[in-house]
């Protein structure tokens, strides 16, 4: 076999390599909670979480949140079913994305448990990013007025006015029992852990 021959393989063997190589780091998954109402990092500077912190064994505040259609949704009188919460600075961003995919495309979850994404940007913004990515399952809930989710809970970080990064469990009559915190919002939760207990809490009854 001549050089000649040889070109079209080596060209191949390129540009797998270049495409390999051109693949974004995977994001980290944090497996740690920060405590809401405490202190979280954004690429390593710390940040304050302000309002007043969400507890596990504790009902999930009454805050009017908004759905696509501006329609006000209160996640305190979502009862009957098991609620996994997804909690996201901006839907705009690669890891935010990341979040709402793993919550959306996540496959064989139980029937009565229901997905929600929680996140400051308007509700136009998240209507279009749910049409785009087809994600019927999953209700986009907005906190774009006055941040109240976020202060009712402990998760809007003080200096930027985003929601800090989290996903909490919430069961049939409202009360959370898992919320994880993460300690740096440029990870990710441990989403597969938020699944876990709520299909626990399903089985349960």
């Amino acid at each position: 076999m001549n050089f000649m021959t040889r070109i079209p393989g080596l060209l191949l063997a390129i540009t797998l390599v270049a495409c390999v190589a051109s693949q974004p780091p995977p994001i980290p998954v944090n497996y740690e909670t920060a405590a809401a109402g405490g202190t979280v990092a954004r690429g390593g500077t710390p940040l304050a979480l302000l309002g007043t912190p969400v507890e596990v064994g504790k009902p999930i505040p009454s805050v009017v949140l908004y759905d696509n259609n501006l329609q006000p949704v209160d996640l305190s009188k979502r009862r009957g079913e098991i609620v996994i919460v997804s909690v996201v600075p901006s839907i705009d961003t690669g890891v935010c994305e990341r979040q709402t995919h793993l919550l959306g495309e996540k496959e064989g979850v139980s029937p009565g448990i229901s997905r929600v994404t929680v996140s400051r940007d308007l509700p136009f913004a998240q209507k279009r990013f749910k049409e785009a990515v087809d994600f019927g399952g999953v209700l986009f809930l907005s906190d774009y007025q006055k941040g109240d989710f976020g202060l009712q809970t402990g998760l809007l970080v003080d200096q930027i006015g985003l929601l800090a990064r989290a996903v909490m469990v919430l069961d049939r009559d409202g009360i959370v029992r898992y919320l994880q915190v993460v300690p740096e919002m440029g990870n990710l939760p441990d989403m597969e852990r938020a699944f876990a207990f709520a299909e626990k809490l399903a089985r349960e009854g």
